[in-house]
């Protein structure tokens, strides 16, 4: 059993947080996109309105076990301040030792402790015991809302837990764990999977687990050209997967097996080069000729995919149709995107995988309008898998 950050008494504790402020940051060190503090915020007013002492823990990048000043979360702690301005947020310049206990001994109820970069460290990617014990310090309760690191068994995540009497989930782990759970476990059917992303390489557990789950998979992104080879179709220099060709041929017969209704493009959009300005074309998947590539799905595969969206009982969508990030290959994407949004406003339970999915959603604009987006896109496709994920693991007692 898993308990729930709101179901424990923080009054007057130290609860040791662990956090995503993973953020992006350009080069001169500025955040340009603080979703993932805002994500939080719903654990941390859990914990300081209650009176307790939110004391968060993160990393940042990958400093490589070296105290870099570029990956500091300084700039964190004055965003956090930000968006907190009737709250104190104190920020210790280090995670553990005298100095961070020091820090966190001046913070009154109601008060949020952000420490510095866990992985300054390399102990804390080894999930050392030592330095579990030293981060434990620091709190009287433990509570994991990171789900986007709880497939990594590292010391902030998994080891730490064991040196706490009291251990929770966050109200942004929770959220995730329910939604990704339902959709497995009891899903309001039809269920749809839609698939998308540069490789099958990387969804191949996933889409395996999902053939067991799913009546209908929809597949898109550069991966659907290695299931269109492995039909033997022309594919031009699109992405093809040589050495996974075989594999797609026994995914689409395991399909046909299982009575789930893969489906695969029609048409695509395809051009000279890859380039946003590159000359493009429309052809149907079976008409395409050596040397185009194939950057997004077609308009016809865009409506048959939004069409049979919009008549789910339960949509889990991870990867982009196509080349999004330029706009002249971004229409399959937001076909797709704008669906969810419809299906959600019909009744439908709409899940968002993290990652691309997640950056795609929020540039059409669409973020708000479906059930849930994922803040962790390694972390939602492992518990797809049906993995077990260590930062979950460790809740569980």
């Amino acid at each position: 059993m898993i308990r729930s950050i709101a179901d424990v008494d923080v009054s007057g504790k130290r609860v040791l947080t662990r956090v995503d402020f993973n953020v992006p940051q350009d080069d001169a060190g500025a955040i340009t996109d603080d979703i993932r503090i805002r994500a939080a915020l719903p654990t941390i007013e859990s914990i300081t309105s209650r009176g307790g002492i939110a004391v968060l823990m993160s990393h940042l990048g990958r400093p490589k076990g070296q105290r870099t000043p570029a990956f500091s979360l300084k700039r964190v702690a004055d965003r956090l301040q930000e968006i907190l301005p009737g709250q104190r947020v104190l920020f210790a310049e280090d995670c553990i030792g005298t100095a961070t206990a020091e820090a966190v001994a001046t913070a009154r109820s109601g008060d949020v402790v952000l420490l510095e970069n866990l992985r300054f460290y390399k102990q804390e990617e080894a999930n050392d015991a030592d330095f579990a014990a030293a981060l434990a310090a620091n709190g009287d309760v433990y509570c994991n809302d990171a789900f986007g690191t709880a497939h990594r068994a590292h010391a902030s995540t998994a080891g730490v837990a064991s040196d706490f009497d009291t251990v929770c989930a966050g109200l942004l782990m929770q959220k995730e764990l329910d939604y990704l759970g339902a959709a497995l476990a009891s899903p309001k059917r039809p269920l749809v999977s839609v698939m998308g992303g540069s490789k099958i390489s990387g969804k191949i557990d996933v889409i395996t687990a999902l053939l067991d789950q799913c009546d209908t998979i929809l597949i898109g992104g550069g991966m659907m050209f290695t299931f269109l080879k492995a039909q033997g179709l022309e594919v031009g220099s699109s992405l093809v997967e040589e050495d996974r060709i075989d594999l797609a041929r026994q995914i689409l017969a395991s399909a046909a097996e299982k009575g789930v209704h893969l489906v695969l493009p029609t048409d695509t959009v395809v051009a000279d080069r890859f380039a946003d300005d590159a000359t493009k074309r429309t052809v149907p998947v079976t008409g395409m000729e050596a040397g185009w590539m194939g950057l997004d799905i077609g308009p016809a595969t865009a409506e048959a995919y939004a069409e049979l969206i919009r008549k789910a009982g339960t949509v889990v969508w991870n990867g982009p149709m196509g080349v999004f990030e330029m706009p002249s290959f971004a229409a399959g994407t937001k076909a797709i995107a704008d669906a969810m949004a419809q299906a959600t406003a019909n009744g439908s339970v709409t899940i968002v995988g993290g990652g691309d999915s997640a950056a795609a959603i929020a540039q059409f604009g669409q973020a708000t309008n479906v059930s849930h987006v994922s803040t962790g896109g390694g972390a939602s496709l492992e518990f797809l898998e049906g993995k077990t994920l260590p930062g979950v693991a460790a809740l569980d007692r």
